[in-house]
């Protein structure tokens, strides 16, 4: 037993991040020193309900309660003590999305999550208007889209936030939003570090002839920057993340953040010239900018690092799904043969395989698209995996097309920041499931982006350890630093993390890969076509 993380757990002067992702819901406890001494989580997943995909009230809050018991038994399990008072929590989440209230605190209509891509119509005209890239996903998208479609609910609005948001208004009753997650409701302008006041005023004009009760403010979360006080537990929110009590209220929690912001702090990555990617079950990449893009590009969101700089966003809606279904075949195979299955040994061992393969696959290719994938220009997805008679069909060469196929949308979106833009970075660095494995993931992204890829230990910790960081951020900054100074000098301490950089015949052999995968864009579009 570890007796110091036992007692830094029994003062209370632990740590508590929680994020909400796609398929798992995930908190980290950390010590003063940022080091992970406890973690739980809870599996689910979205349900496409009614053409939409969606979790219900019901499903987030039994998940985040039994994440937090799995924490708990972590804790009791290691230390043989149960977490009574804690430090700080952060709760963050999957960005963007729609949840709209009554002002009986009811929600109108299910939660609408960023895998939606329903909103077309919305956020082209927003876009214009604004001249702005407006994606799919963001919340303005969501409620113009309502708007268009007449729906009735739109009327009793009272409160529309995001997935963190609404969690954190639900344990401290307070309507805010951390500026990073905010700027995936609608633009911000980064000078104020709140709503850009030009694109509001133009939304309510737009609107205006419908005769709402209400203008857009008037239903926003109220946004804070990186370190603001952001409330405190209630009894109420502490009964309702801990059901067993025994949690006492009153410690604070940091502004609630979205799931790229935490990304961004995880990889110490909140520095003009510096970038990372996330991939699990979506993917995005993160570009903190020197200077503003030259022309909006519709396949690049403009966003803000949770202390409010311009980050050019290239998002894409699947990554590991498909992945991760295709090792499962191999887990099947293992369990039919009698092995003993060991899902970590698996990806290791596939993994590591796939870096024997062709560094063109072969002339393999995969299409990852589990939905829509609006970077290549699809509103729904078959995946799909192409081949023909004369490529080297290998084991190596079918995983390491698997794993390309995971960020070859990633390159497509990079490639206009890079070459047509012409934007400069320092130094990108990876997190997220698909790093596990270690060299293997960053090697294929590099081979992608053209571009060495560090990783940190933490690289599989992800978002729950970022948002434990912020806030930590929150209530333990004596000096009151500035965020990347804390993250470089205190939290990272000069630390960047291990470097894997691809060889020229790998980014010759991506750039082959990403050409045969447009060309045969055609064929994932009549898959798409075909309805069983």
């Amino acid at each position: 037993m570890n007796e110091y993380n036992k007692s830094i757990i029994e003062q209370g002067k632990a740590v508590l991040g929680i994020e909400f992702g796609s398929t798992r819901i995930k908190a980290v406890l950390i010590d003063p020193e940022f080091r992970p001494i406890a973690q739980g989580s809870h599996t689910w997943e979205n349900q496409l309900i009614n053409g939409l995909w969606t979790y219900s009230v019901e499903e987030i809050w039994y998940g985040i309660q039994n994440c937090y018991v799995n924490l708990r038994e972590n804790v009791k399990a290691q230390y043989e003590i149960e977490i009574e008072q804690l430090a700080g929590i952060g709760i963050s989440a999957m960005m963007h999305g729609y949840m709209a209230f009554n002002k009986n605190e009811k929600i109108l209509v299910p939660f609408r999550t960023w895998r939606n891509t329903n909103t077309g119509k919305a956020a082209a005209e927003l876009s214009e208007l604004f001249y702005f890239n407006i994606p799919l996903r963001w919340s303005i998208s969501h409620l113009y889209q309502c708007i268009l479609d007449g729906d009735e609910h739109v009327k009793d609005i009272d409160y529309l936030t995001t997935l963190a948001g609404y969690v954190h208004w639900q344990l401290t009753g307070q309507k805010v939003l951390g500026v990073g997650d905010a700027s995936g409701m609608i633009p911000v302008d980064p000078n104020t570090k709140t709503y850009n006041a030009e694109m509001v005023g133009k939304f309510d004009k737009l609107i205006a002839p419908k005769g709402y009760g209400w203008k857009l403010l008037d239903i926003m979360p109220k946004v804070l920057d990186a370190g603001e006080f952001a409330g405190v537990l209630t009894e109420d929110g502490a009964r309702k993340l801990d059901v067993s009590g025994r949690l006492k209220p009153g410690c604070p929690i940091c502004p609630p953040e979205g799931d790229a912001g935490t990304g961004m702090v995880a990889t110490n990555a909140v520095r003009p010239r510096t970038g990372n990617v996330s991939a699990g079950t979506s993917s995005f990449s993160m570009i903190v900018l020197e200077n503003d893009l030259k022309k909006p590009h519709e396949v690049i969101d403009i966003v803000t690092t949770p202390d409010a700089k311009p980050v050019a966003m290239v998002h894409c809606n699947n990554c590991t799904s498909d992945l991760n279904a295709w090792v499962n075949l191999f887990k099947e195979y293992e369990e039919i043969m009698g092995m003993k299955v060991d899902m970590g040994r698996i990806f290791t061992n596939l993994f590591n395989h796939a870096l024997k393969g062709n560094p063109d696959c072969g002339g393999i290719m995969s299409y990852n698209y589990v939905s829509g994938e609006p970077v290549t220009g699809f509103a729904d997805g078959r995946p799909l995996f192409v081949r023909s008679a004369n490529d080297k069909f290998t084991l190596a060469n079918f995983i390491r097309a698997i794993i390309s196929g995971a960020v070859a949308v990633l390159k497509v979106g990079n490639d206009i920041l890079f070459n047509e833009e012409k934007i400069k970075v320092d130094r990108i660095t990876g997190h997220g499931g698909l790093f596990t494995t270690p060299g293997v993931g960053q090697r294929i992204l590099g081979a992608a982006l053209n571009s060495p890829i560090y990783c940190m230990e933490t690289a599989g910790e992800g978002g729950p350890w970022g948002m434990a960081i912020l806030a930590a951020f929150a209530v333990n900054n004596p000096k009151k630093m500035a965020l990347p100074d804390y993250l470089d000098e205190v939290v990272f301490a000069g630390n960047t993390g291990n470097e894997v950089a691809p060889t020229p015949e790998d980014v010759a052999g991506f750039n082959a890969y990403i050409k045969n995968y447009i060309a045969a864009l055609p064929v994932e579009e009549a898959a798409v076509k075909f309805k069983k």
